[in-house]
């Protein structure tokens, strides 16, 4: 796990609230899961159909995806096709992670950020709802989820394009190598 201490404090914070962020919504999925397992209970075990417990599985999915993000990012966890990133050496590795984070998640981030204002935007002014009948009345507060999503990404980004500067410069010691086993 890679450690805030290194970091200078402002950007040490941004790590902590990505990492707080990332557990606390760990809860979320646990919640979600209960809910969805109630839904499926009342419908097959009592003929009682839940659009607003529905829909909120629908709303913690989106929340957990959307906000824990950042906290995969700080982990490393994205998905990545590293058929020669795995062999670099951990300097060069460093660089490759911070050209990739300035150079794709940043604009790509910045992209969404400015796409999603006007559809964010439209939905808040008329307080958009379901449109189910009986639903959840918040789907300007689900579509607020965007904008703040790639927030959270650019923060966390600018931690570590600082942090792979720090490795590549020698400041701080590269992340621990995990080894994934390969399956075929």
């Amino acid at each position: 796990m890679p450690d805030s201490r290194e970091l200078p404090s402002a950007l040490a914070r941004l790590d902590r609230l990505s990492e707080w962020l990332g557990r606390s919504l760990s809860w979320l999925v646990l919640l979600m899961m209960l809910v969805q397992f109630l839904i499926v209970v009342l419908r097959y075990a009592f003929s009682v159909n839940s659009i607003p417990m529905q829909e909120s599985v629908m709303y913690m999915h989106a929340t957990v995806f959307m906000l824990a993000a950042a906290y995969t990012l700080r982990h490393d966890g994205h998905v990545r096709v590293d058929i020669f990133y795995r062999a670099m050496p951990a300097k060069r590795k460093a660089l490759v992670d911070l050209l990739g984070h300035l150079f794709l998640l940043m604009p790509v981030m910045i992209f969404v950020i400015l796409v999603s204002l006007g559809y964010v935007s439209k939905s808040w002014r008329i307080f958009e709802g379901s449109p189910d009948s009986g639903g959840i009345p918040g789907v300007f507060l689900l579509k607020t989820l965007i904008p703040l999503f790639a927030a959270l990404m650019i923060l966390q980004g600018l931690v570590e394009a600082w942090r792979n500067v720090l490795i590549m410069t020698g400041r701080i010691a590269p992340k621990e190598e995990e080894h994934h086993e390969e399956h075929l």
